[in-house]
């Protein structure tokens, strides 16, 4: 499926680069969930929340701004920079002692991450311009992905038996530091500069076909599904181990890696069941997955003792990565089918802020509340989000999903024709 792409050498080495800053990241997330344990200890689901608040922020302002802005930008220094600041930052980390100094760093992190991922999207259909390359090389980002959700907690449980946490900041670092110099080395062409009718234009348009497309409005719903299962993952599982199950921070990693196995299993046992199958029932499937894995969760929190504990917890956590994965995995294939060529980077965009709007939602419930209220009755209330979000999806997603309609819809600027077919 991939083979094509490996003749493209600017691509190969862009794409590189984008996975090496992507496990880079993955070290990160188990690295902060540890660094705000020891600074904030049983009030660390708070400090996580916190900073994942700012980071979701950051991500739904930024993201779309820059997005916009890309092809005004000289994009081969400007991704080289911002992998430059991430690597920098990482590598500030281990030295902070406060808990503001935590929310500065990320504010900073993901703001460079935030421009990194749209400048990145729009210079790969310049780098891949056939359409078939460059479908293949957006099932190609998500494999990476998803295969990172796995390999990363994997490989810093591995680290984690020999070295202290601290150590796994370095080698995010030395993950950015390799891929700037792949980006260095990648021949990434300089778009021309577009008018303001262009950039008002490519701000709104993802916007405006999430509106008027049936099947993207089902999509909001389920990406609340997914966040509210999601926030239990990255916010209370260093929380839940350490003072629940009474783990250690190599445990910490093996139940995120339980969560990368189930995501990892279903995404790639789906692609062949998406040629015969809609995405339709797959995702709605996958959404109450997700709420059978919060409502398993609910009663493991009810649960006093036991070693049994930490096998039902590693279920969980693998329940809630397979259906993770049956709503993501499908999610750039949904998209494409729902936007013509010239506006799939627009909608992939919109789809990037209004998805992490969503976890600007669960965020800081999981967070604040857990410190306050306890895991049972945070994950009662995400669940009911869950359910709200399944509910809304299968309300607004029709049954009979057409493939295509004609839409009298112009996105483009006003002097061009419209140019949108939109699918149901």
């Amino acid at each position: 499926m991939f083979t094509s792409l490996l003749r493209h050498r600017d691509y190969l080495r862009l794409f590189t680069a984008q996975v090496s800053a992507l496990f880079g990241t993955g070290l990160t997330t188990v690295a902060l969930g540890l660094l705000a344990y020891e600074l904030a200890g049983s009030e660390a689901a708070a400090v996580l929340g916190t900073a994942l608040t700012i980071k979701m922020l950051v991500y739904v302002t930024v993201a779309p701004i820059v997005g916009a802005y890309a092809d005004r930008l000289p994009r081969r220094t400007f991704l080289f920079g911002l992998n430059v600041i991430r690597g920098a930052v990482v590598l500030a980390l281990p030295f902070i002692d406060q808990i503001w100094q935590i929310y500065i760093l990320i504010a900073v992190l993901q703001t460079a991450s935030a421009a990194f991922t749209p400048t990145y999207q729009a210079v790969i259909p310049d780098i891949l311009p056939d359409e078939r390359d460059y479908t293949r090389a957006l099932s190609a980002a998500q494999l990476a992905a998803t295969m990172e959700t796995l390999l990363s907690p994997m490989l810093a449980a591995a680290a984690l038996l020999v070295i202290s946490f601290h150590w796994l900041f370095v080698g995010t670092a030395i993950g950015f530091a390799f891929s700037a110099v792949l980006v260095l080395t990648t021949r990434i062409p300089d778009a021309g500069a577009t008018s303001q009718a262009d950039f008002r234009d490519r701000i709104t348009v993802g916007l405006r076909i999430f509106a008027v497309t049936p099947r993207l409005r089902g999509l909001l719903g389920l990406n609340l599904v997914v966040a509210a299962a999601g926030s239990v993952i990255m916010v209370n599982t260093v929380n839940y181990v350490r003072d629940t199950l009474g783990g250690t921070q190599t445990g910490v990693a093996m139940l995120l890696a339980a969560n990368g196995f189930g995501t990892m299993l279903i995404a790639l046992s789906l692609p062949r069941l998406l040629d015969r199958v809609d995405a339709r029932p797959v995702m709605l499937t996958g959404a109450a997955t997700l709420i059978t894995g919060l409502v398993t969760a609910i009663a493991l929190s009810t649960a006093d003792s036991g070693e049994w504990r930490w096998a039902a917890a590693i279920v969980v956590w693998a329940l809630v990565g397979a259906g993770t994965a049956a709503i993501l995995t499908p999610t750039g294939q949904l998209l494409r089918r729902s936007a013509a060529p010239a506006d799939r980077p627009a909608l992939f965009a919109a789809q990037f802020s209004l998805s992490h709007l969503a976890w600007l939602l669960t965020y800081p419930i999981t967070g604040w509340l857990t410190t306050t209220a306890g895991f049972t009755t945070t994950w009662v209330i995400l669940a009911v989000i869950a359910a709200m979000g399944l509910t809304t999806a299968a309300r607004l997603w029709p049954r009979h999903d057409a493939e295509v309609i004609d839409a009298a819809y112009r996105f483009g600027p006003a002097t061009e024709a419209p140019r949108l077919t939109l699918a149901g």
